[in-house]
């Protein structure tokens, strides 16, 4: 059986009220900024991934025949961009090959190419992790605007019921 306990009561004074309320703002406007940021790197990245008119190879394990246009089909290509420089190589790398070897070339502009998509890769990972945040942020914003007090000089009780 359970004790029955009368509410606590939490005061805000309207100092509190007003913090509590330019925090909310704060955190809508971080949260707009981010969403806005995110989706427009995002959106340059797609830009520029589509201007080079790069598609992945038919031989990739997957997307092939597709547009290098998006996370998914730029981690396909440098995917088979790997596996075709280290069929040309009897699975070298570039470091292991000889400073002579004709290859060498090739396998590094490979390199070169699978570090650039990969940089793509990364940059849409971190588009989505910033969008992410932004509506977490908006969220948060959202609450504190919603149980701040709206009137500068009213102080608000709010009944806090503890856990049993």
């Amino acid at each position: 059986m359970s004790e029955t306990t009368a509410p606590v009561t939490l005061s805000i004074t309207p100092g509190k009220a007003l913090a509590l309320r330019w925090a909310g703002f704060i955190a809508l406007l971080a949260a707009a900024v981010m969403i806005i940021a995110g989706g427009t790197v995002w959106g340059v990245v797609t830009s520029q991934l589509r201007a080079e008119k790069i598609t992945v190879s038919e031989d990739a394990a997957f997307l092939g025949g597709a547009d290098v246009a998006g996370p998914f089909s730029a981690f396909a290509q440098a995917d088979i961009i790997s596996t075709h420089a280290k069929n040309m190589t009897d699975g070298k790398t570039y470091a292991e090959l000889d400073k002579d070897d004709p290859l060498r070339a090739t396998v590094m502009n490979a390199s070169f190419l699978r570090t650039s998509l990969f940089t793509s890769v990364v940059s849409y990972g971190v588009s989505a992790f910033v969008i992410g945040v932004g509506i977490l942020f908006g969220i948060i914003g959202w609450v504190i605007l919603t149980i701040a007090p709206r009137r500068r000089a009213a102080v608000a009780t709010v009944p806090v019921t503890p856990a049993e």
